[in-house]
């Protein structure tokens, strides 16, 4: 069976019916109280008119194929796609039902256009930050002319991806991280001068220098052409998240998890795309670990641990966090842990991957950013005053231990990836 299968043969009674047949037990009960029989016959309409409803249902039960895709940049999401069944089904009679995300924000109505064998739909939203979400398929439901009864439908479809993150990720792809771990009998191949050894010829790019121009392909196409290389492959990566409760409140948490696990998979991608190694850590009571390796299969198992990922009523100590993750990764490793370091236990986190050879730099997800408090009048002003000294008080105490970076503004990671490109991090040493 297709993903998104869903095949239903139940009839589902709608509010209206509902109604009807209360009216129609108290017509009846009315009839039988005054011992006449014209309630009745008013009664048998509204009680026999959802039972002949369900006779309008077409014997072949039609099966609908979904097609869709997200489109949009940074905050703005349109969701658009189609629907389409055998046999053909009058105008109307078949009505998706949508379930969005509880952290997308619709933009207006849905705009929907129908005929007897297809139907294509246009969904907006708004993200309030980065976000790696998945839609779930629409429900398609049939329903008669007078909306009594509805059936659910099969779709064959499966869940649409929606991945906003920070466009600052596409130049972590200039980055090489120093390499730390090799695998066991790994032998490092010899390099062919300062790019690799030869793979193919592509068209010339700017930052192409006179040596890479292959001048004889260039010769016989009539147009510059360059040779690419395969890069020796750069260091591990190992991605840490600290989603324990920070006590600002679901809501609050969800939008910092929310951009969290938007980062930590853009940056992911980024590393995998290199050939790199990455590996995951979601530590809430326990850690789920995604240990080290590379390939789109890697990406995927990525993307699946961070999509599952929740913040739970309450977290585990941090000296759990520190152990498990010795347990899964083996030291040198370069790590990004990812934390909005409210907690006061956040911070002794650091010494204790330390100790246990972890190089590692703070990406903190500002909680400033959700609190949302206006500057209206002077008490507000003086409010957001005191919390931003109290942040950079935290952040002080953290850079003590390890190199932190205050993300502030969501949509941007450029101060991240600036100091990722520093001249200075490839000699850091933990």
């Amino acid at each position: 069976m297709s993903p998104g299968l869903s095949p239903r043969n139940e009839f589902r009674w709608s509010v209206r019916t509902y109604v009807l047949y209360a009216l129609g037990a108290v017509f009846v009960f009315v009839g039988i109280a005054l011992r006449t029989p014209t309630p009745l016959f008013v009664a048998t309409p509204l009680l026999l008119g959802p039972l002949a409803a369900t006779f309008g249902f077409p014997r072949a039960a039609p099966r609908a194929i979904l097609e869709w895709e997200a489109r949009g940049t940074g905050a703005e999401v349109e969701i658009v796609g189609s629907l389409r069944w055998e046999p053909p089904v009058p105008r109307g009679r078949l009505v998706p039902v949508f379930s969005a995300p509880a952290s997308l924000e619709a933009v207006g109505p849905p705009v929907r256009t129908a005929d007897a064998h297809h139907l294509e739909f246009s969904l907006r939203f708004r993200i309030p930050g980065p976000s790696l979400l998945e839609f779930p398929p629409p429900t398609l439901l049939w329903r008669d002319a007078w909306g009594l009864v509805e059936r659910e439908l099969p779709v064959a479809g499966s869940a649409l991806s929606i991945e906003r993150y920070p466009p600052e990720i596409h130049r972590l792809d200039r980055i090489r991280l120093e390499r730390t771990t090799p695998s066991p009998g790994e032998l490092r191949s010899r390099v062919l001068g300062a790019a690799g050894e030869y793979f193919a010829v592509r068209p010339a790019v700017s930052s192409d220098s006179r040596r890479q121009i292959n001048w004889r392909a260039t010769a016989r196409a009539g147009r510059l052409l360059a040779n690419d290389y395969h890069l020796e492959r750069t260091g591990d990566l190992l991605i840490l998240l600290d989603l324990r409760p920070s006590g600002l409140g679901p809501e609050r948490d969800d939008r910092i998890l929310n951009a969290s696990r938007a980062a930590a998979f853009g940056i992911a991608s980024a590393f995998l795309a290199q050939k790199s190694r990455v590996g995951v850590g979601v530590f809430s009571d326990r850690l789920d670990a995604v240990p080290l390796g590379t390939g789109r299969l890697q990406r995927f198992r990525i993307r699946t641990v961070l999509r599952d990922a929740a913040v739970p009523p309450e977290g585990g100590p941090p000296e759990r966090f520190a152990i498990s993750v010795r347990r899964f990764f083996p030291p040198g490793v370069f790590t990004i842990l990812i934390s909005p370091l409210l907690e006061e236990d956040s911070i002794t986190v650091l010494p204790q991957l330390r100790r246990r050879g972890f190089r590692t730099v703070v990406l903190s997800p500002s909680p400033l950013a959700v609190l949302g408090i206006p500057e209206e009048t002077e008490e507000d002003r003086t409010a957001n005053r005191l919390l931003r000294l109290v942040r950079r008080h935290r952040l002080s105490e953290v850079w003590r231990e390890a190199p932190t970076i205050d993300w502030e503004d969501y949509w941007s990671l450029a101060s991240f990836v600036r100091f990722l490109q520093n001249p200075a991090f490839a000699g850091r040493r933990a």
